[in-house]
């Protein structure tokens, strides 16, 4: 217990209980305070502490006394403001607002001559108020009395000898002369006859020459005494008279500081500037009409750089947020607040600026929406990707579906700037949804600004889906009636070509390209054929880079001079084509085939017309006897890909050349009049299948179940040709999954061993055709084609046993890639 009560007693004597924390001690002028920086222990929030050690300098003690009184119960916007006070035996604390003194900035000189007036027009305002209306003489004016707070504002202290006039016991008559350097600053009259000529002369007369002292040290940076009273080195021009004025030796002649505070208010005097005006205005700002309001803001927008930064945000900007939240500010106080914003620290942003964004964003005010998105690019950077995606962007998609044009159009533009604090879910979910809808905006602007906007975020975009978003929206906006949301497209088309496969490159988007190529806007026409060069370059780039064929390599069969199609080699001719080498298989068998087309019970499958029999010694010999076997392990994978997906058949030409695959051939048909041709004849399929007499695509792929009753045909400008069979033995082929051709020509022949079946030929086919096979055989060997006797008729008993077999159905199978729309889609 005697521990306990020797601690405390301990604590009491070494001073009072005090809620703060002491700092730095801050340098200051001869005085008998102590200055520190200091913290309050309740909120950490900075703060200033005068110290007053009583047993140090008990001298002084009515003069801390009397401070700690004035500043007590002077209630003034120019005077420090106290937090708190402590006194005791030993100590006096005094905590007030964080401060520095002055005088580190007039030492620096770091005062800009608008600042200084603005300063001095804050001190002045306070010293009328101290004479006027508190009836009383502050006696110790000068720069070490003045001290600036974080804002930046000048606010008057050193009330040590701060005194009623009305009072005959002031402490100013008494300890005037013992205030630490007051020599310098005492007025000519009180150095001659003491203190007590203040009671002789106005009361103001005292304060005012200390002041006219106070604004040659601003201007100067020192002051040295009386001599140098009345100067106006660096003092401005605008002020000299005034100034000149209060530093009169007449006490009863000198202009008090009231009086020079009115003049220098007048319209063009030195007090009227930008910066005392937003002063003044700031601290009214929600109390004035719309048309003030209005008028002040616009003097604000035109504050140059050179005014303190610190004010700004410690005073104006809150100011301004006030306004803009609650008093009807709008867009243009907003933008006030961003240009001050851009000047604040992270941690000052984050405190003060982003809570009351997240509550603008929640505003319906369409002018404010507007405004907070013109002025995003200033402060994305400072918003965290977690604020952006859970606080910003769910109340800024409320735009894309605004009935209002303007707010649907910034909405999109700010995609841009959010898109890089947004997460990937957000963007390919959300954000991909709305942009789908302003795609199809009725406003063509917002349209093609969507593009735009795509083509500029397809980077940000998932891989997975980025070809399929793109490929749609850029096809889409191709075909819109806006002539600039087509160049959009097109534009957008060009820096995008990096994400698409060369697959996508030359199936869709070339594809969907092409008809701008003969867009009747010429501005689109040149973009289109810019787009298509770089696509083309790209595919052609990655067909360099292929091999030169994915056919399998020449098996053992094929190299011991087995039966195989004729496949072009890398030194054939440059003009064996797909389609010159298709049909040179069919005239090594044809060209040695004689007779008439007849009929067969097996029907004839529609991915070839004939086996081809082995090369023969002999251009003008070839073995026709059925009992040959064909090799089967030299089936080319294109054509087995012919017989999966065929295409409509090649039109035959009329003249018996068609047989000779030989480029150089004045009578060789062109590739590209033989897919108009086949394309016709696809149609002419679809249109007229139940007739069957065109030998459509249908027709090619009659089923192996149906028998075949007349020959097969080719059109040929709307004449049938007639093509010459040959009928051989062959091993089952089986790949797994294409038609048995070589067991459909093993049936034949079987069925042709046996008689093949009678009956009337249909018309056309008893037609001889000695001319067709002599120029199918080359002309080599004029002679006689023999054609064989009509087979006899097969019983009926046979023709229900035949029909009674199994039915294998060769038919291939249809599927998206291989039916007749193969664009898909498209």
């Amino acid at each position: 217990m005697d521990f306990l009560k020797s601690a405390v007693a301990s604590a009491m004597a070494k001073g009072p209980p005090f809620p703060y924390t002491f700092g730095d001690k801050v340098d200051l002028d001869p005085s008998i305070w102590t200055l520190h920086n200091g913290t309050r222990r309740e909120d950490g929030s900075n703060c200033s502490i005068f110290s007053f050690d009583v047993a140090a300098n008990r001298s002084a003690l009515p003069l801390a006394k009397n401070a700690l009184k004035k500043l007590r119960t002077l209630r003034h916007p120019g005077v420090i403001k106290v937090l708190d006070t402590a006194e005791s035996d030993s100590h006096i604390y005094i905590a007030t607002e964080r401060i520095v003194p002055l005088r580190w900035h007039v030492k620096r000189k770091s005062l800009s001559p608008e600042t200084a007036k603005w300063g001095l027009y804050s001190i002045a305002r306070t010293i009328k108020f101290i004479n006027d209306e508190a009836s009383s003489v502050h006696g110790s004016l000068k720069v070490a009395s003045v001290y600036t707070t974080e804002s930046g504002e000048w606010k008057l202290g050193g009330f040590e000898v701060l005194s009623n006039v009305k009072d005959d016991e002031a402490v100013i008559y008494t300890y005037g002369s013992v205030v630490p350097d007051s020599g310098r600053y005492t007025p000519p009259e009180l150095t001659k006859s003491g203190w007590d000529a203040i009671k002789r002369s106005p009361h103001s007369a005292v304060d005012a020459y200390d002041f006219g002292a106070l604004i040659f040290e601003v201007f100067n940076g020192s002051f040295n005494g009386g001599d140098q009273v009345g100067q106006t080195k660096n003092v401005p021009p605008s002020m000299h008279s005034s100034y000149k004025r209060l530093t009169n030796a007449n006490p009863k002649a000198r202009l008090s500081v009231a009086h020079f505070l009115e003049q220098g208010s007048r319209n063009g005097s030195f007090f009227d500037s930008p910066l005392i005006k937003l002063t003044d205005g700031i601290e009214n700002l929600g109390v004035k009409t719309e048309g003030e309001r209005e008028a002040f803001l616009d003097d604000l927008e035109h504050l140059t750089d050179d005014f303190p930064e610190d004010f700004f945000k410690m005073k104006v900007l809150p100011e301004l947020l006030k306004s803009v939240e609650f008093g009807g500010g709008g867009p243009k106080a907003f933008d006030i607040v961003m240009k001050i914003a851009t000047k604040l620290s992270n941690e000052d942003f984050e405190a003060k600026i982003i809570p009351v964004l997240i509550r603008l964003f929640g505003n319906p005010d369409r002018a404010i929406r507007v405004c907070l998105l013109d002025n995003l690019p200033l402060m994305i950077d400072r918003l965290s990707p977690k604020i952006v995606n859970d606080k910003i962007f769910p109340q800024i998609v409320t735009g894309f579906t605004d009935v209002a044009p303007v707010v649907r159009e910034q909405t999109l533009k700010s995609v841009l700037t959010l898109i890089t604090k947004l997460s990937d879910r957000t963007i390919n979910g959300e954000l991909l949804r709305y942009l789908a809808k302003t795609a199809n905006d009725e406003q063509p602007g917002i349209r093609t600004n969507t593009t735009i906007c795509l083509g500029k975020i397809a980077k940000h975009l998932g891989t997975s889906s980025r070809a399929k978003v793109l490929i749609a929206a850029f096809s889409r906006s191709l075909r819109d009636p806006f002539v600039h949301a087509r160049n959009a497209s097109l534009l957008a088309l060009s820096v995008t070509s990096e994400y698409f496969s060369e697959e996508d490159c030359a199936l869709r988007l070339v594809p969907a390209i092409c008809p701008s190529l003969i867009d009747k806007e010429k501005l689109i026409r040149e973009q289109a054929s810019k787009t298509v060069d770089v696509y083309l370059a790209k595919i052609k780039k990655a067909a360099a880079g292929m091999p030169d064929t994915a056919l399998p390599p020449e098996s053992a069969a094929s190299a011991a001079g087995g039966p195989r199609m004729s496949t072009p080699q890398p030194a054939e001719s440059a003009a064996s084509s797909w389609v010159g080498w298709a049909i040179s298989s069919f005239t090594n068998s044809l060209s040695a085939a004689a007779g008439e087309i007849q009929s067969s019970s097996t029907p004839v499958n529609g991915a070839a017309a004939a086996a081809p029999p082995p090369p023969s010694s002999s251009p003008t010999k070839r073995p026709t006897t059925a009992s040959q076997t064909p090799s089967t392990t030299s089936a080319s994978n294109l054509h087995r890909q012919a017989l999966k997906s065929p295409p409509p058949s090649a039109p035959l030409s009329k003249s018996p050349s068609f047989f000779h695959d030989d480029p150089n051939d004045d009578n060789f048909d062109d590739a590209a009049d033989a897919w108009g041709d086949m394309d016709d004849m696809a149609e002419d399929d679809d249109d007229n299948d139940d007739n069957n007499d065109n030998g459509g695509a249908a027709d090619f792929f009659k089923s192996a179940a149906e028998p075949a009753t007349k020959p097969t045909t080719l059109p040929n400008n709307k004449k049938t040709t007639t093509l010459t069979t040959q009928s051989a033995s062959a091993t089952p082929f089986d790949d797994g999954s294409e038609p048995d051709f070589a067991g459909w020509l093993a049936a034949q022949a079987e069925k042709k061993k046996g008689g093949g079946i009678g009956g009337k030929l249909p018309k056309g086919l008893a037609k001889s055709s000695s001319a067709s096979s002599a120029s199918a055989s080359g002309g080599a060997a004029k002679k006689k084609t023999v054609v064989p006797a009509r087979p006899k008729a097969v019983p009926a008993a046979a023709a229900a046993a035949a029909a009674k077999k199994k039915v294998i159905d060769l038919k291939p199978k249809e599927s998206a890639e291989d039916g007749g729309d193969g664009w898909g889609g498209w």
